[in-house]
């Protein structure tokens, strides 16, 4: 078990800073709609502590940050042909100015669509994980792990 959270962890921080083309830095962030459905979207991972948690950027105005203000269960899927984590927690906005510019630093570019980390349209979301489903193919090991974060606090 604690071989896939590590390994986990490992590409998860892989995500985060990604400078690369492709889909090769991007997450699914799934959060409930206005109508009750699960809603998925693909987004950069800006920040994270292994799977402990995860931030997001978008704007005020998004359907994410709509979504998030009304309903704070959401999931992350982080996916390749050689793993899958699935984590499901809550998620919420970051007001705190000192972590938004945290986040700032980690955004790749700085996006040129906000002016810094104390534009008003840099909205920054924080997830936090409550329990997760790993598997990872590490070369000829299969990791698996499943569990809550309060199983691996005790």
């Amino acid at each position: 078990m604690e071989k896939a959270l590590t390994k986990a962890s490992e590409i998860i921080a892989s995500k985060t800073d990604y400078v690369g083309g492709g889909m090769e830095g991007y997450v699914v962030l799934s959060l409930i709609d206005e109508n009750g459905y699960p809603s998925a979207s693909a987004l950069t991972l800006a920040k994270a502590d292994g799977i402990n948690w995860l931030t997001f950027a978008s704007s005020p105005d998004s359907n994410k940050a709509k979504r998030v203000a009304k309903c704070k269960k959401a999931s992350v899927c982080i996916a390749s042909p050689m793993y899958n984590i699935t984590l499901v927690g809550t998620i919420e906005e970051v007001t705190n100015l000192d972590c938004k510019k945290n986040t700032w630093g980690a955004i790749i570019n700085g996006e040129p669509h906000w002016s810094g980390y104390d534009d008003p349209n840099f909205y920054v979301m924080c997830f936090t994980t409550e329990r997760y489903n790993i598997f990872i193919l590490d070369g000829e090991e299969v990791l698996e792990s499943v569990g809550t974060m309060s199983e691996n606090k005790g």
